[in-house]
């Protein structure tokens, strides 16, 4: 997870949140505690631009989210963000296994960069809005 100033100018990471029962509400404590204005997800688009597998596992993971959020949540093509962080950690000298144990985080601060160049460069927000699905409306 990674978060920014008020300003938005420059993000930083904020934790590693692994996967499982607890993630959601470790992320909705964390959108309270840091005041957020709006919440980025990285939506996994394949390099053809196509949504596959691991794209329908993050909507689930959105709906989730969503649900407990009282901001704007967003979805953001990041395909190429983690190959970016691992470029950037190689080139501060990071190890392979140095870079293994920040590397959720550094593709998180790579998401939220693309998302507030994109939001400083067109003035409107980046990505696409979350709407809560069918499947979350019906239970």
């Amino acid at each position: 997870m990674a978060a920014c100033d008020s300003e938005g100018l420059l993000a930083r990471p904020v934790e590693t949140i692994i996967n499982g029962p607890a993630a959601v509400g470790r992320i909705a404590k964390l959108v309270r505690e840091l005041d957020a204005v709006e919440v980025i997800l990285g939506m996994p688009i394949d390099l053809a631009g196509r949504q596959g597998i691991a794209a329908d596992a993050m909507m689930k993971v959105a709906d989730r989210i969503g649900c407990r959020i009282k901001v704007p949540l967003r979805l953001l093509d990041e395909r190429l963000t983690t190959a970016t962080a691992h470029r950037q950690l190689a080139a501060a000298g990071l190890s392979g296994v140095d870079r293994r144990a920040v590397i959720d985080q550094a593709a998180a601060v790579a998401i939220l960069e693309q998302a507030l160049d994109i939001e400083r460069g067109t003035g409107a927000p980046a990505g696409v809005g979350w709407t809560r699905s069918r499947t979350v409306e019906e239970g």
